[in-house]
């Protein structure tokens, strides 16, 4: 486990973005746990978070030229990562994002800040359906660039809700040839809370037993 896995965890439950309990998910499911990367919602947070972001992106030894965050929320998480970049691991980073919808005034179209070229990494909170991440990739290719891999806050590493014996993460990877890169995933998440690691990071015997039931009903390998 390492130290910005930690401090992650800390801090998304100190601000409520990763809460245990019982959630009904869109797909039907009823989820012990429950993740929102839009309760990093302050300056001290959304830094921190993208502190984790750029060690897990660092550590990863991915090769990669500039930052895409698709709208809405990998917007200001892009943003983070390149601040935190810069700040921290001394890459001046440049970063883009898109429109829901495109502008016919001023510069116009559908994208905003820095050209996209070289090998770009998609910044998303998580992989759900993954259909942001095909859009991005189709929006950053059609350009020239090259998508290679999506930074992620945490992989769920469940199987899809219609039956696929995949991950939405594994189905990224398979078929768009992109490296998907997690601060945390669900494994991760259940050794770090079932260590003895300080009162910050205890949930209840009752809530560890349910995330471990529900990752073998439907987790994946």
């Amino acid at each position: 486990m390492q130290d910005y896995q930690i401090t992650f965890i800390d801090v998304a439950m100190r601000r409520q973005a990763l809460r245990f309990g019982r959630f009904r998910l869109k797909s039907g499911r009823e989820s012990p746990y429950f993740f929102n990367a839009g309760a990093f919602d302050d300056g001290e947070s959304i830094g921190v978070l993208g502190r984790c972001y750029a060690a897990a992106l660092v550590r990863s030894g991915v090769s990669f030229d500039m930052l895409f965050g698709p709208a809405y929320k990998g917007i200001p998480l892009a943003t983070a990562v390149a601040v935190a970049l810069a700040e921290h691991h001394r890459r001046s980073v440049p970063f883009a994002f898109n429109r829901k919808e495109a502008k016919d005034h001023g510069e116009g179209g559908r994208l905003v800040g820095a050209t996209l070229s070289g090998r770009v990494v998609i910044v998303d909170d998580v992989i759900t359906a993954g259909t942001a991440i095909r859009e991005s990739v189709e929006i950053i290719r059609a350009t020239g660039a090259q998508p290679v891999a999506v930074a992620l806050a945490l992989d769920r590493q469940e199987r899809g809700a219609g039956g696929s014996a995949r991950s939405a993460v594994q189905e990224v990877e398979a078929d768009l040839g992109l490296h998907c890169i997690s601060i945390l995933s669900l494994g991760e998440l259940i050794a770090a809370l079932a260590a003895p690691t300080g009162d910050a990071l205890r949930i209840s015997a009752e809530q560890l037993a349910a995330l471990e039931a529900y990752r073998q009903a439907y987790g994946v390998s």
